[in-house]
């Protein structure tokens, strides 16, 4: 039986693992905690990522190594480097194929829409740290150590996805309460449901053409205005008004981290949602026939969360 290593456990890592158990094959999910959904084909297994040693053990006879976790947005410097070197070294130690979940900040910010051939151009901590781990795992790649792909994914969407948008507009809509964004509340913006991006990361994964290039998750562009209309509609209220969003200013933002790490580390990030930006994912589609980003199933899932 195909057996394939998935490290992390966020709402993509399971996503994917469900995807890869739904279609008889085992996966190995790995998390710190032992997390995970309990159904037959996946294994749940604690263990520190970080520990390369540990994760070769585990990642010995799989076929696919997908790295979907992630540190604390506020400790990505001193802690993501460590996890990717990890990862990397599993991969080459095994021979298993390297599949990252990536984002865009690597490419800093862009004029027009964000193709899969542009450089990158980090401005941020964060930026750079995720071009670092890209370019180290190229370079492997390339030097024909390990075979390597990353699928890139916009802001996340979907029940339990971690996203700005999730945490400050989403539970308000859904509330009927006031939501404040930061940024502009009427710029493009693209979305990413988080079972689309297991659907890429699965699709690339078994493909020959996929290796040692980046892929774009299937995503879709709305203004964060739009994106809550949508969201209310999808609610299924019976309130027919709009739902009211304010624009968070920087300094507001700033104000609001002085007391918390996590909101202190998206102010380096303001420049994604103070003008367009539209992730390109037109070549993932054709290449492995997928449709387009399912933003009406991530509303839905993010709805009924509203029901429980």
């Amino acid at each position: 039986m195909t057996v394939h290593v998935i490290v992390g456990a966020g709402a993509t890592g399971v996503a994917t693992a469900h995807l890869l158990a739904d279609a008889g094959e085992q996966v190995r999910l790995v998390t710190r905690g032992g997390r995970g959904p309990h159904r037959a084909g996946i294994e749940l297994v604690a263990a520190d990522a970080t520990d390369a040693d540990r994760l070769t053990e585990l990642t010995t006879g799989a076929r696919t190594l997908f790295g979907c976790a992630a540190p604390a947005y506020d400790r990505w410097a001193a802690l993501f480097p460590p996890l990717a070197a990890a990862l990397l070294a599993a991969a080459e130690r095994t021979g298993a194929d390297y599949v990252m979940l990536g984002n865009i900040y690597g490419y800093g910010p862009v004029d027009g829409p964000i193709t899969e051939d542009l450089p990158a151009a980090p401005i941020t901590v964060k930026g750079r740290v995720r071009a670092a781990m890209w370019h180290d795992a190229l370079a492997a790649h390339q030097a024909g150590r390990v075979r390597v792909t990353e699928v890139r994914a916009a802001d996340f969407l979907g029940a339990d996805a971690y996203s700005l948008y999730n945490l400050l507009v989403a539970p308000k809509v859904l509330a009927g309460e006031p939501a404040a964004f930061p940024g502009d509340l009427d710029a493009a913006h693209s979305w990413t449901y988080v079972g689309d991006v297991a659907r890429a990361l699965v699709a690339i994964s078994r493909d020959e053409r996929a290796w040692g290039r980046v892929w774009h998750a299937p995503s879709v562009p709305l203004s964060v205005r739009e994106l809550s209309r949508q969201l209310a509609a999808a609610a299924g209220t019976d309130d027919d008004r709009e739902p009211e969003l304010a624009r968070l200013s920087a300094a507001e933002l700033a104000a609001a981290g002085a007391a918390d790490p996590v909101t202190a580390e998206v102010v380096e990030m303001l420049y994604l949602y103070e003008r367009p930006c539209v992730l390109d994912s037109t070549a993932t589609e054709r290449t492995y026939a997928l449709a387009p980003g399912r933003i009406d199933v991530a509303l839905a899932e993010m709805a009924a969360t509203v029901l429980r």
